[in-house]
């Protein structure tokens, strides 16, 4: 398994430099740069562009050297923890995104704990009562979920808290937190702001999740193992947790290395509907501005949960299920 494992993370390592080159390439692939969209937003604005201090800016950030030799520029300052400077917020781009980055993870994590415990037991249930009353309601419930877009779903909460409760929830912490250092006051802030959040971001997942489980479940109680299982008299409960469930539990651990980045991903439209602060609308910012540091620094980090949460997943799929082999080897 040791051996394995440092396999593992040596091909993570030329993955991680041919994603950072795809993600540099595409951030770079529009025309211009972030100081000629600056420029051009200041003269759409009626202001008369310095053009003496952007061509100063240009040279100052290596704006005027090849693409190639500021990839590379780029790259060493990632590995030496380095994320580089944001031209738009005039800050180092770690010092931006630490806040929101430890919020993003709060959320991301509660969504998938959220997830899981709302889609196992009703994926179980769907399955051992196939066809019935239960079995369709859940499913209705969870194809609407799958259904309906994250947006649309938090501009329908939004409506009813207002309405009903005369509430907003918009928002992960009270104002008076906003640009403070993470405390046990704020942390408790964030708590109380985080379920609806969690709730909206994992419908579709948790709806796409039931789908699967039941699917797989099924497929396995009707193999010859459970039938022999049952029939020689071992109990329905403990039939289903030994054997069926273990084995259809083999597409939740392969997913971990897509759970993540999609989560962290999929929630940046819904942060700006319900005004997170998350680091979703500021990915989104960033892109439009052609802000080259931010952007590719986060989409690194995404690349990065990627690459960690396969490997996670390759090591629990080899330890849940001994029929998977960590390499091929001969067969008579």
């Amino acid at each position: 398994m040791l051996r394995y494992i440092l396999k593992r993370i040596l091909i993570m390592i030329p993955t991680l430099l041919v994603t950072s080159a795809l993600i540099f390439t595409v951030i770079n692939l529009p025309e211009g740069d972030y100081f000629e969209t600056m420029a051009a937003e200041m003269q759409a604005q009626g202001e008369k562009a310095d053009m003496s201090r952007i061509e100063f800016l240009k040279k100052e950030y290596g704006f005027d050297k090849p693409p190639l030799e500021r990839y590379f520029w780029w790259v060493a300052g990632l590995v030496q923890g380095d994320m580089g400077y944001s031209f738009e917020y005039q800050r180092p781009v770690r010092d931006i995104v630490g806040d929101r980055l430890l919020l993003t993870m709060i959320v991301s994590f509660a969504t998938i704990i959220f997830t899981w415990i709302v889609a196992f037991p009703i994926g179980i249930y769907s399955a051992t009562h196939q066809y019935s009353w239960g079995d369709y309601g859940l499913t209705f419930i969870g194809l609407i979920g799958l259904a309906v877009p994250h947006f649309l779903l938090a501009l329908v909460f939004m409506y009813f808290a207002n309405i009903w409760f005369g509430i907003s929830i918009g928002g992960l912490v009270d104002p008076r937190y906003l640009n403070q250092p993470m405390s046990w006051a704020k942390l408790r802030s964030v708590l109380e702001h985080l379920w609806i959040p969690v709730i909206i971001i994992g419908a579709g997942g948790t709806a796409g999740m039931i789908r699967a489980l039941r699917a797989n479940l099924l497929d396995e109680l009707q193999k010859q193992y459970y039938v022999t299982a049952r029939a020689k008299g071992l109990p329905p409960g403990k039939a289903l947790r030994k054997y069926p469930l273990r084995m259809s539990l083999n597409f939740f651990i392969s997913d971990i290395g897509d759970i993540l980045p999609s989560i962290v991903s999929g929630a940046e439209v819904v942060a700006i509907v319900l005004s997170l602060q998350t680091t979703g609308p500021l990915l989104i910012r960033a892109l439009q501005s052609q802000d080259m540091y931010l952007a590719g620094s986060f989409l690194m980090f995404l690349s990065f949960l990627t690459v960690i949460g396969v490997l996670i997943s390759d090591i629990a799929l080899a330890i849940l299920d001994p029929r998977i082999r960590l390499q091929g080897a001969a067969t008579k």
